[in-house]
């Protein structure tokens, strides 16, 4: 069984927080998160230390994952999170213009991605993408989407791919 909810979390000097009932907010120098605590967690602010237990008709389940969510949110306005994904391919590019994002994956056409309000997207080089913000689901969401375009194929590996994940390649049919 986890024991997460038994950590509290610790608000860093630039961070300001409210909470307004169940629903939390979370200010720093990245930006500003609003989320919704589960009706069965409570939380509390002791001299700047959130503390986390279930209500009587709550589990600690619930409290853990309440929890580690608005650790998330506090980590995410200090320092914000990122994901780095690699075109590979020959001819696939990328490149950020404003809230747009101009894909060439091999298509007959050009694909224009729209990058949602609270995500920045940069192109270090043609074949680089990186995705950042202060939200790590909408993070992670932007670049699922991207990646969705064109998954990595098994067979020659050509496809948007996360900088750290590998691809398992198949052997190619033998005659």
């Amino acid at each position: 069984m986890s024991r997460i909810a038994n950590y509290p979390i610790e608000l860093p000097k630039a961070v300001q927080f409210s909470q307004d009932g169940q629903t939390v907010r979370v200010k720093g120098p990245k930006g500003e998160l609003e989320f919704d605590l589960h009706p069965t967690v409570e939380m509390s602010n002791e001299d700047g230390m959130l503390k986390f237990a279930p209500s009587a008709d709550g589990t600690s389940a619930m409290a853990g994952t309440m929890r580690a969510l608005v650790n998330n949110m506090v980590v995410g306005v200090t320092d914000g999170f990122e994901k780095k994904l690699n075109l590979i391919g020959v001819g696939y590019r990328a490149q950020a213009q404003g809230a747009k994002l101009n894909l060439q994956l091999g298509f007959s056409h050009p694909v224009e991605f729209e990058v949602p309000e609270g995500v920045t997207v940069e192109t270090p080089s043609q074949t680089e993408i990186v995705v950042k913000g202060a939200d790590k689901q909408l993070v992670g969401q932007v670049a699922a989407k991207i990646r969705a375009y064109r998954p990595p194929e098994p067979y020659k590996g050509k496809g948007v791919r996360y900088a750290d994940e590998r691809v398992v390649m198949k052997e190619a049919k033998k005659a």
